[in-house]
C-alpha cells in the first residue's frame, strides 16, 4: 500500500524515534508499504517518520537499474563507523520534494541493524548508499537535510515547503 509522504514542516519529521522493540508483522507490512511508497515516489530511501510513524526503521535501494533491485530494510540501524574521508553530495529528500543542497558526509558508513527476521546485520556502505543511510538515520533522530545548511537556505527551503503544502491543500478540496 502506497502511503502518504509527510512534507516539511511537520513536527513528527523533527521527533526522536522509538527503538523497535520487536519485529511484528504490522512492522513487517509497514516496512513492505515504504517500500512501496518509496519506488512509487520515486526515491531512494525513506524513513518511518515520512510516513507518520516514529519507530526506528528505514528502508533504501540505490541500485539505479531497476532490473536489479537491492531493496533493505532497516531496524534499528545504528552507525557503529565511520570513514575520516568526507563526500559531498546533492541530496534530496521526499518530504521535502524538488529542493536539492549539497550535503557533507563521511564516504564510508558500517551500520548495524535488524533484518526484517530479527537478524542482526552489519555492513559497510560507500559513496552513494553512504550518504542515503546516513541521511536516513537522521530522520529516526529528527534531523533533515537542510539542517546541515545555513539559516538563510534553510529558511528559504521551509518557505517554499509551506506555500506547497498550502497549494496541495487548496487542491484536495
Amino acid at each position: 500500500m502506497i502511503r502518504p509522504i509527510l512534507i516539511h514542516p511537520d513536527p513528527r519529521l523533527k521527533k526522536l524515534c522509538d527503538p523497535v522493540q520487536e519485529i511484528t508483522s504490522d512492522l513487517r507490512t509497514l516496512a513492505a508499504d515504504m517500500l512501496a511508497t518509496m519506488y512509487d515516489a520515486p526515491g531512494i530511501g525513506l524513513a518511518a517518520p515520512q510516513v507518520g510513524v516514529t519507530r526506528r526503521l528505514i528502508v533504501m535501494d540505490c541500485m539505479k537499474a531497476p532490473d536489479a533491485p537491492r531493496p533493505l530494510i532497516l531496524f534499528n540501524p545504528e552507525v557503529v563507523w565511520t570513514s575520516d574521508t568526507l563526500h559531498t553530495y546533492e541530496e534530496g529528500c521526499l518530504s521535502i520534494p524538488e529542493q536539492y543542497a549539497d550535503v557533507q558526509r563521511p564516504d564510508k558508513a558500517t551500520v548495524r541493524w535488524m533484518d526484517p527476521e530479527g537478524a542482526t546485520q552489519e555492513e559497510t556502505f560507500d559513496g552513494l548508499w553512504a550518504t542515503c543511510v546516513q541521511h536516513e538515520i537522521d530522520h529516526l533522530n529528527g534531523k533533515l537535510f537542510i539542517d546541515y545548511l545555513g539559516l538563510m537556505k534553510r529558511q528559504l527551503i521551509t518557505r517554499k515547503m509551506e506555500k506547497l503544502k498550502r497549494e496541495r491543500a487548496r487542491e484536495a478540496r
